[in-house]
């Protein structure tokens, strides 16, 4: 019973063996791939199903899986293809942290069902991805300038994180004639670099050189890191002291008071620091009298005079002074100074005043006296022998005129001007003629007094101001100042407008000046409709005695705003009414339906009335011309097409904010029409004479009445005077608001193609009836009061000008 029983046991326990020893030695058995670092994400790697002799199909039912050792799991198995890919990319520098040649990446790819290990390494083979880095990225150096040449100084190495051939492979230093390397290599292959001295340095000559050390990899292509390397060149004592010159020659004064400079010593040292700190004193050559009378100070060098120096005990004096450097081993520099005194002239020359005047008035005659001086010198010979004279007589307008022995007038020479030169200080200098020669001065101040001698003056002569229309009453226009160079109440200044008459208004009802500081100011609203301009004088006067005066003139140029918008005049409506036209609908295409008619009482781009539809039944039935304001069909009317069109116009101004009017126009179509006509028929049985049509009427029979007593006047006229003088047209002057010429040009202009809405002919035009089968036609269009207006009929070519302003219209408005 026992046999049997362990015998089953003893049977697995071996079947159990022998499948570890199987999967053991399965697993003994390495798959080596190798890859560069850095690939992306997703590459091929390797078939594994193909390496390794797997069925692909048994790797989904094995549960195939991947197993990193001791690392990020980089990898992943396609377990539909049998590819091993990139998960992530791998840093070779990150997994291997040391520099080795050999990287590898371990793991085991295990199959279940039954268990399977299979042993993979993947060898991460290195690029060149990193530059050389330097640990210092500025190296600083200092080298004594006594540093013999061949001297090396050690630098800190580059660093790069790639091995190999992409590791660092030699350093460049940047061009210098003192300095170059020497590249070493260690024991792991690690380069190292030395900086070596080639030639002397001189402190004196370079104190700092710059240079510029490369690391460069072995890599394709290479890369490279660079460090900067400063060198502060240290100074040694190698440079004596050195005067500007050996030998100095200084004239003094006797009787120099004591701290008089006589001289300044300045030696040189071309070092630096200590090496260059100058210490000066005197030689055991130099007298002990001659260090008695003058001191030296050691730090700045100065020579300054200590006791009494007398010409008559001693004529020259000679110093030997040496500088010496503060050095270990200091070094030394002489001169040698020689100071010559020179015999001096003991009494001063004197400048008495023995009278003055303090001030005159510019307008003083020439000749008139200002002082009497005397001048004397208590000296004898050529030393008591003085001169007089005048600092600066040339640019002065006076001069000295000897009067007796030792006395002298100062005179005015010149005319005197206030504006130019306002107070004189008058130097009188008196020099004797000794060796060297004294002299004195004395200093006379004159007051010169203003008198009223100058007029107001303008920066300009003519003023050109531009004001826009509708302006606020009281805005300032602009300042007119005035300069006056006189003083006190000879430089007050009034301003006043020079009055005139201009269409009866006063121009200070129209502008006003504040009198003290010249402000000009508008008194009223302006209307360029009404107004273009104006001219007129403005006077400056001072308030001396008599007082004087300039003017200037002001031309004020009325400006144009977009204030008025278009009035349409045709096809004439009642207000707020439809205009009805009638046409037939057999009408052909390009058929005149009715033309638009605007007027603008402004001007230029403010006055070019443009149309458009703004709305429109059937957009392909009518066309309108948007300059002459023409509504035309653009083709025949069709069984489809309503009997009512209603057309919407709007006719805009060029100006800015644009202005606007609309017209409605309401058009029926008929099957046959008799006649037709572009303006509104009425029947004179009905309405001919409505109250606008009789007031145009009666307004033109007065117009016509005055004609023709206008007429009869000068018939008349004639026959009394058989001579008549001839009468002369005073010409335009400058006060005139607007010249005449301008008034006849503005009355005669006009524009191409235009037709312009300001006389009688037109007034003519539009009340004109012509009798058509018994019936009088009327053109009614509602013209406002006002001078100047444009009708639109504008073509494209040619853009606004000035409208006619016309005083003879029938209506006048008021805006």
């Amino acid at each position: 019973m026992m046999a049997r029983v362990i015998a089953p046991s003893r049977t697995r326990f071996i079947e159990t063996a022998f499948t570890f020893i199987a999967l053991w030695g399965c697993a003994l058995s390495i798959t080596r791939y190798s890859i560069p670092e850095e690939m992306e994400e997703g590459s091929f790697v390797a078939n594994l199903a193909t390496d390794l002799g797997l069925d692909v199909r048994s790797l989904v039912q094995r549960s195939a899986k991947l197993d990193v050792i001791h690392s990020k799991n980089y990898l992943d198995i396609n377990k539909e293809t049998g590819e091993l890919l990139i998960r992530e990319k791998i840093d070779r520098e990150n997994i291997c942290m040391t520099k080795t040649t050999s990287c590898f990446l371990k793991m085991d790819v295990i199959l279940e069902n039954p268990i399977r290990i299979f042993n993979i390494e993947l060898e991460i083979m290195d690029i060149n991805d990193n530059a050389p880095v330097f640990r210092r990225k500025t190296m600083h150096l200092d080298i004594s300038e006594a540093t013999p040449p061949g001297e090396r100084f050690s630098l800190t190495n580059a660093v790069d994180a790639d091995v190999g051939a992409n590791s660092i492979k030699t350093y460049y230093l940047s061009e210098s004639k003192y300095f170059n390397i020497d590249i070493q290599t260690g024991s792991d292959g690690s380069k190292y670099v030395d900086l070596v001295l080639n030639g002397n340095l001189d402190r004196e000559e370079q104190s700092v050189h710059n240079l510029i050390l490369t690391a460069v990899d072995g890599g394709v292509p290479p890369r490279s890191g660079t460090a900067s390397i400063v060198i502060n060149v240290l100074d040694i004592n190698d440079n004596a002291p050195l005067f500007s010159q050996p030998v100095f020659a200084v004239n003094l004064s006797e009787n120099s008071a004591a701290g008089t400079l006589v001289l300044t010593l300045n030696a040189t040292d071309l070092d630096e620091g200590t090496n260059a700190q100058l210490t000066y004193s005197y030689t055991l050559y130099t007298s002990e009298k001659t260090q008695e009378l003058f001191s030296l100070d050691p730090n700045s060098g100065e020579i300054k005079v200590k006791g009494v120096i007398d010409y008559e005990e001693s004529q020259s004096f000679e110093m030997h002074i040496q500088a010496q450097d503060g050095g270990v081993n200091p070094k030394s520099g002489h001169c040698k100074v020689t100071v010559f005194i020179t015999d001096l002239n003991d009494n001063y020359p004197e400048v008495t005043i023995k009278s003055v005047k303090s001030a005159l008035t510019e307008d003083v005659a020439v000749g008139t006296l200002i002082a009497v001086v005397s001048v004397s010198d208590g000296d004898s010979g050529d030393n008591g022998k003085v001169e007089l004279t005048l600092n600066q007589q040339e640019s002065l307008p006076f001069l000295l005129n000897k009067s007796a022995e030792g006395y002298f007038e100062l005179l005015v020479s010149k005319p005197l001007d206030r504006e130019k030169v306002s107070k004189y200080d008058i130097t009188l200098r008196v020099t004797d003629k000794g060796s060297p020669p004294l002299a004195e001065n004395e200093t006379i101040t004159l007051e010169i007094h203003d008198v009223n001698d100058n007029a107001p003056t303008f920066p300009k002569s003519f003023y050109t101001i531009h004001v826009m229309e509708n302006n606020q009453p009281g805005a300032l226009l602009t300042s007119l100042s005035a300069f006056d160079p006189d003083l006190n109440e000879n430089q007050y200044l009034v301003y006043f407008i020079m009055e005139k008459e201009i269409v009866n208004t006063s121009m200070s009802m129209l502008f006003s000046i504040n009198p003290e500081n010249g402000d000009l100011y508008a008194l009223k609203t302006f209307d360029f409709e009404r107004e273009r301009e104006f001219l007129f004088h403005i006077e400056a006067r001072d308030s001396g005695v008599p007082p004087l005066s300039s003017n200037v003139t002001v031309h004020i140029i009325i400006l144009d705003q977009n204030d008025n918008k278009p009035l349409i005049v045709a096809p004439w409506r009642e207000r707020g009414t439809v205009v009805e036209e009638v046409i037939p609908r057999s009408t052909d295409k390009g058929h005149l339906i009715t033309k638009v008619i605007a007027i603008d009482a402004d001007s230029e781009q403010n006055a070019r009335v443009t149309y458009q539809l703004l709305q429109i039944t059937d957009s392909t039935l009518f066309n309108l011309d948007q300059y002459n304001g023409e509504v035309r069909t653009t083709r025949m009317f069709s069984y489809r097409d309503p009997r009512q069109q209603r057309l919407v116009i709007v006719a805009k101004d060029n100006g800015d904010p644009s202005l606007s009017a609309t017209v409605t126009i309401q058009i029926s179509t008929v099957e046959n029409v008799r006649s037709f006509s572009e303006t509104t028929e009425l029947p004179l049985e009905y309405d001919v004479f409505t109250d606008l049509n009789l007031y145009l009427v009666i307004g033109l029979g007065a117009v016509s009445f005055l004609l023709l007593i206008t007429i009869l006047v000068i018939i008349v006229l004639k026959c009394q005077n058989p001579n008549p003088k001839v009468i002369k047209i005073p010409q335009p002057n400058r006060n005139s608001v607007i010249s005449r010429n301008s008034m006849i040009s503005q009355r005669s202009s006009t524009i191409a193609d235009s037709t312009l809405i300001s006389s009688d002919a037109y007034w003519y035009s539009l009340f004109l009836a012509e009798t058509r089968k018994g019936k009088v036609v009327v053109r009614q269009p509602i013209i406002p009061k006002g001078a100047g207006y444009f009708v639109s009929s504008i073509p494209r070519s040619i853009g606004p000008s000035e409208t006619t302003d016309s005083r003879a219209s029938t209506l006048e408005y008021s805006k």
